[in-house]
């Protein structure tokens, strides 16, 4: 083996440019795939991350998944109901202290109980639609995903006394209100209340920042003639990919839905399943361009070294042989393309992470790429780059291995 190796060290090093040109290829190639999959896996972690921390891990409703049956349809086997009138129940969540004691002994994380009504704002004279959402100001820091968006106030500011809101500052831009002002909320109901305005909040979503207004729970239940309700309860926990087990032990347990973020986002994670194939079927595709350039100077070399190979197979070398030495010696030139393709990323990606750009939305605010720093990158364009350069050094050290020693002596075709 090692007179092997010898032989496939000598015939690379005899090809000293084609040799450096196709190390180059395979480490230009391993240096952009690793960047590119830093880069991309990067973006879908940092977009993953603000899905899990702008919104609920978990939330329930009082709704129900399905319809609910009349009691006939369970008695009966077969029963028609006609001219039904259901009646119209806005209790919210029956029970509400039960169901939150009960999450209380046993949720992994933490959760906040909120009566979510819809309304108009209004103020000298500009309306907007929202949704106004009655809070407990001590339960919901620890879930809201605004916590850390506030541009003045806090949640803290509506227990201060009085009827106080906390609203976002698209939406008091378009009402031209501003902290301390008076704005009215109308209910569905028709019933009306006026609200200091105590707090403002930029979380950078437009649904949000001009969509939703938050109150005290006591005022929310009062506008929208609900008291002592509440129909949603958003739930953070220690560990998000815990989500959907406990989604299915609530909606079991309570009977109401309960919606995973995981659920919530199917079509959005299933976008970066595809997104992800797409990324390394890229990276397969450079891998094997790298691969041509080592299969041209391997057919190349069995191409001149043909009377060598017919020597050496007289001397007793073995087909077996003859394919274990051009296959190693693309297997080295991959190798080393490999290490300093390594390299090359690394600098990329340290490059690409000192980027910074100014977003356009705040005029202000510096952010950098986001950069994914994973060995198994790595470790996945070293794979590509091996098994290209094997399956380039197997073709023509396959045909060098079946060929005649007698033929090629003799000058035969």
């Amino acid at each position: 083996m090692r007179l092997i190796l010898d032989i496939a060290l000598t015939h690379i090093t005899g090809r000293g440019r084609q040799t450096i040109v196709a190390m180059l290829g395979v480490a230009v190639g391993v240096g952009f795939s690793i960047a590119m999959a830093a880069l991309m896996q990067g973006g879908q972690d940092d977009f993953v991350r603000q899905l899990v921390d702008t919104m609920p891990h978990v939330q329930v409703t009082d709704e129900q998944r399905t319809a609910r049956r009349q009691p006939g349809e369970d008695l009966f086997s077969a029963a028609a109901i006609s001219g039904l009138r259901p009646r119209d129940d806005r209790r919210g969540i029956i029970n509400p202290t039960a169901a939150l004691s009960w999450l209380d002994g046993w949720i992994p994380g933490r959760f906040a109980a909120t009566l979510r009504a819809q309304g108009v704002l209004r103020y000298s004279g500009q309306e907007v639609g929202a949704a106004v959402i009655g809070i407990d100001p001590q339960a919901e820091p620890r879930v809201s995903p605004i916590i850390g968006d506030f541009r003045a106030g806090s949640f803290a500011a509506l227990a201060a006394g009085g009827n106080n809101v906390v609203i976002g500052d698209t939406m008091a831009s378009r009402l031209g209100a501003k902290i301390g002002d008076t704005i009215t909320a109308v209910s569905s109901e028709g019933l009306s209340r006026r609200f200091k305005i105590v707090g403002l909040f930029h979380t950078g979503t437009t649904a949000r920042d001009e969509g939703e207004a938050y109150v005290l729970q006591k005022n929310a239940q009062i506008l929208s003639a609900r008291p002592n309700a509440i129909n949603v309860i958003n739930i953070k926990l220690d560990d998000p990919n815990a989500a959907p087990t406990v989604a299915r032990r609530i909606e079991a347990e309570l009977g109401y839905k309960a919606i995973a973020w995981q659920e919530a986002n199917e079509s959005i994670l299933e976008a970066l399943v595809v997104r992800n194939v797409i990324m390394y079927t890229v990276v397969a595709a450079i891998m094997l361009v790298a691969g041509f350039g080592i299969f041209n100077i391997i057919s190349t070399i069995t191409h001149e070294k043909a009377r060598d190979i017919a020597i050496m197979k007289s001397l007793g070398f073995t087909e077996t042989d003859m394919r274990i030495l051009f296959v190693l010696e693309g297997v080295a030139i991959a190798t080393v393309g490999t290490l300093v393709g390594w390299a090359f990323g690394l600098a990329m990606i340290y490059g690409l992470s000192l980027v910074r750009f100014e977003l356009a939305a705040t005029g202000q605010e510096m952010t950098r790429l986001p950069i994914a720093w994973s060995m198994l990158h790595y470790l996945i364009a070293a794979a590509f780059a091996l098994g290209s350069a094997a399956v380039a050094g197997y073709l023509p050290a396959r045909r060098a291995a079946r060929a005649n020693p007698v033929d090629i002596i003799r000058g035969a075709t």
